[in-house]
């Protein structure tokens, strides 16, 4: 199947044509691989040279401690990349499981060939490398937010801190995350049920109102 089209609407092939992104394929060692749901793509402890690029699907990264408890550190899905920083520091070895979160098909390329203009130096590997610099930062900027955050001690500032960005970036006092209860707590690094009770509590001290994923701050600046 030819997923050009596809590709030209993701991230790291920002500004590239389908007919463009072909020619590049083979130059990034470019292999496409289904997986079942539930599949391991990528095990704690691997190391790897290839990120991986959903083209369908979903993909789950997860952490898994010395006693079997897991922690979803994120999920991507179709046009996202994953796997970027372990193949970028090789011999490092991985400390998430990759899974394949439903039924999936992902394209694996080549990081050091995507970084790395091929003998030809095409305007469009350049720009394609560009793009993946482009993602690391905003990887980064991700990480540094998710710290920020986590930072404070108690769950409500935890919240009070996620929800004021949620807000400022959308501008608004009233909003749509993109986490259910779960999500949200597994990025605040909070139990479920201890969320869902302080998110109960600020609802009854006025300072939120929520249904499911949507929020309004109430009496805010």
């Amino acid at each position: 199947m030819d997923y050009a089209v596809f590709l030209s609407t993701t991230p790291l092939f920002k500004g590239s044509t389908p007919e463009e992104i072909n020619a590049m394929l083979g130059c990034l060692d470019a292999r496409v691989k289904h997986y079942k749901a539930g599949s391991y793509i990528f095990r704690m402890g691997d190391t790897i040279q290839s990120i991986g690029l959903v083209l369908e699907g979903r993909v789950r990264m997860e952490n898994v401690d010395a006693w079997g408890n897991v922690n979803v550190i994120a999920t991507d899905g179709p046009g996202q990349l994953f796997g970027e920083a372990h193949a970028a520091l090789p011999g490092e070895s991985l400390m998430v499981n990759v899974i394949a979160a439903e039924k999936s098909t992902v394209m694996f390329l080549n990081l050091k060939k995507v970084l790395n203009t091929c003998s030809r130096t095409c305007p469009n590997h350049s720009r394609t490398s560009m793009n993946m610099t482009a993602i690391f930062a905003q990887r980064n900027l991700e990480l540094s937010r998710r710290i920020f955050h986590a930072a404070p001690r108690t769950i409500r500032g935890k919240v009070l801190a996620y929800l004021s960005y949620e807000s400022e970036r959308a501008g608004l006092p009233e909003f749509t995350i993109p986490y259910d209860r779960q999500q949200l707590a597994d990025y605040l690094g909070v139990d479920r049920s201890a969320l869902s009770a302080e998110l109960s509590r600020m609802q009854k001290a006025g300072l939120i109102e929520t249904r499911r994923s949507h929020f309004i701050l109430k009496n805010c600046n």
